[in-house]
Parts: C-alpha cells; sequence; structure tokens
C-alpha cells in the first residue's frame, strides 16, 4: 500500500540530524519514504503505513499549536510510539507533562519513565531497576529536589556503595571524603544541573543534602527524607536490609540499580538481585522494570545495551548446552558396561 502525508510548515524539522528520527520511523514500522515537492509519501504494509501517517499527523498538528521538543526529546518519543501501537505521539507528549525541578525543566520521556515518577510520587518505597542511560538516578534526584525545595522533606540523602568498578583507587591520597567523593560524583551531576553551585554548597554545608558512601548510613533513622540508594546493584544483601530499615517517618526511597553491572568481588549475591524477591509482593512498594526501549542518551546506547543481551543470553544458552553435554557424558562413563554377547 503507498500513501502520502501532506508536509505542513515546518515539518522537515522532524527529520533529524542526517535524518535519524525519519529512519527511525521507517526501521520501527517497517516502512519506506520519499520526499516529494509537496508531500511525504510513505509505502508499505497497511498497519504500518497507517501509523507512520498518524505520528506525522500528530507532529504537524503539534509544532502548529506551538509545542516545541528540546534536544533528543523527539527520538525518544518515537522509539516509544513506533514500538508501542498503543501510543500517540500526542498522548505521549500531553501526558508526559513537564514538571518543575529547581532550575530545571523536564518531561518523562518514555511510559516506562513517566510510571517511574508516578510512583515515587505515590509510594514511599520504589525500585527503579533497568540498563543504563534510563533516567532513573536522573529522575530520582530530580523528585528528590522538587520535595526539598516545596518543602515536603526537610532534607535530601544520596547514597551508594563504594564499590571500585575494576580499579583500585584507595591508593590515592587525600581525605576519606576525597576518596569517596569519584564514587558519588554522578549524584553531584545530576544536583548541579538542577541547582545553581552557590545554593548546593550552602545545602551541603547545612547538611540539608547529605552526599555519601552506604557504610555512613548505619545506626541511623533518617526522617523526614528524601533518600536516594544508587548504583544498588553493588550492595550486599546486609547492606541492602540496613538501607531498607533507615527510612524514618515522612520519608520516601527511591532505589536504583542495573542488574546487569554488578561489581561485588567474587561470588558475592547482589541485594538488589535479592530483594526483588524478598519484596516482590509487599504492599506499599513499586519495582519499576526499565528496560533498552527506555534508554535516553545518544541512541547508540540503545543499541550497545541491547548487544550486550543479546551476547549474555547466548552465552547462557551456550552454557545452559554445555552443561548438559557435559551431564550426559558422566551419565555414559557411569553407566555399566554391556556384557559382550558369546
Amino acid at each position: 500500500m503507498k500513501s502520502s502525508v501532506q508536509i505542513s510548515r515546518g515539518i522537515e524539522s522532524l527529520f533529524g540530524t542526517r535524518d535519524e528520527n525519519i529512519r527511525l520511523i521507517e526501521s520501527g514500522l517497517n516502512v519506506r519514504t520519499r520526499l516529494l515537492n509537496d508531500s511525504l509519501e510513505i509505502e508499505g504494509e497497511d498497519a504500518g503505513v497507517t501509523r507512520a501517517a498518524g505520528i506525522l499527523t500528530d507532529y504537524a498538528t503539534l509544532m502548529r499549536e506551538g509545542h516545541t521538543f528540546n534536544n533528543g526529546d523527539l527520538n525518544s518519543f518515537l522509539r516509544v510510539v513506533t514500538a508501542d501501537s498503543e501510543t500517540t505521539l500526542r498522548g505521549l507528549v500531553e501526558s508526559g507533562r513537564q514538571r518543575s525541578f529547581g532550575k530545571k525543566t523536564i518531561a518523562p520521556k518514555t511510559i516506562m519513565q513517566r510510571r517511574y515518577v508516578d510512583a515515587i510520587e505515590h509510594f514511599d518505597l520504589v525500585f527503579g531497576i533497568g540498563p543504563a542511560g534510563t533516567g532513573k538516578t536522573y529522575l530520582a534526584v530530580a523528585m528528590a529536589v522538587s520535595a526539598l525545595l516545596s518543602k515536603r522533606v526537610s532534607r535530601i540523602i544520596l547514597t551508594r556503595p563504594a564499590v571500585e568498578a575494576g580499579e583500585r583507587l584507595g591508593f590515592l591520597p587525600g581525605t576519606l571524603q576525597e576518596k569517596v567523593d569519584p564514587y558519588l560524583r554522578p549524584l553531584y551531576d545530576a544536583l548541579y544541573d538542577m541547582i545553581e553551585a552557590e545554593k548546593i554548597e550552602k545545602f551541603i554545608e547545612r547538611n540539608t543534602i547529605e552526599i555519601a558512601p552506604l557504610a555512613f548510613m548505619r545506626g541511623r533513622t533518617l526522617n523526614d527524607s528524601f533518600i536516594i540508594m544508587d548504583e544498588a546493584q553493588n550492595a550486599t544483601p546486609e547492606q541492602m536490609k540496613m538501607i531498607l530499615t533507615r527510612q524514618g517517618f515522612n520519608s520516601k526511597m527511591v532505589v536504583t540499580g542495573d542488574p546487569t553491572q554488578v561489581d561485588l568481588p567474587g561470588i558475592q549475591r547482589s541485594g538488589l538481585i535479592e530483594v526483588i524477591d524478598v519484596l516482590r509482593d509487599v504492599e506499599g512498594i513499586r519495582f519499576v522494570q526499565f528496560d533498552d526501549r527506555d534508554v535516553v542518551r545518544h541512541n547508540l546506547v540503545q543499541k550497545i545495551v541491547k548487544a550486550y543481551e543479546r551476547y549474555n543470553e547466548a552465552i547462557g544458552v551456550n552454557r545452559q548446552l554445555s552443561l548438559k553435554l557435559t551431564d550426559a557424558a558422566d551419565s555414559a562413563s557411569s553407566a555399566p558396561a554391556e556384557t559382550p554377547v558369546a
């Protein structure tokens, strides 16, 4: 089937750098497009053509109404609407309403990001689990900043395990704070993106914002606080239980992590992987599971995440096959030999 969509004024901006957005529509919906003098011709199966035409129509309408897409937002939205036939571009843009977080105005870019933000608003303990680049930590910090500035909490506690990702940093010179700061840098980065540097320094001086390694949380009760535990895949089961039981009255806690990036030494079990089984059915707790479709960094990051997933699945299958073959060989070698027939 062939269909053409009239190009409205300004719709050319949808194409993106090196036509990456229109290529995303083509690959996601299995259609081909061709730019004519006054229209965009779309060719493919009926469902794909209809879907692509709807996306382009929504985009043109939103542009006429004065909506602007920030850098990278449109690409993220298109990834969602091409993957989920129940979601429209207009619906995604309108439901992902912009929110003010200090000096930053942010709108959730994927359906799962929207569910994550809603969960943080309505539940006191939320787990954000998934690959790098899905906005788990950034959105959690944004929600914490919003809660602090609106005086819903009196302080923010940001913590993560001080586990090295293959490097050894203990020999570096400096005070204890200077040694642990590199582990906590992503949390600082998110804060400085939302609050002026002078305000952050004052908040830290007054302990209104506290950024510390997970080990510093032991023995405390954190009342009237917004607590974020980042990189939770590197917490042991004991550490996970410890931080979860620090939560006090009028407090929220968000735990973020990626189970595929565990840096714990040896065969130490990840507390994040264990807690999913332990707390899965506990009322009042919400687990939000991100995947590669929610990656909102450079589009190569999404491809990298997918490539590693395929590789790990292949390795897992090969290992299972190897184990089965080994078991079969062991069984054969231990079986009694047949008595030769005379």
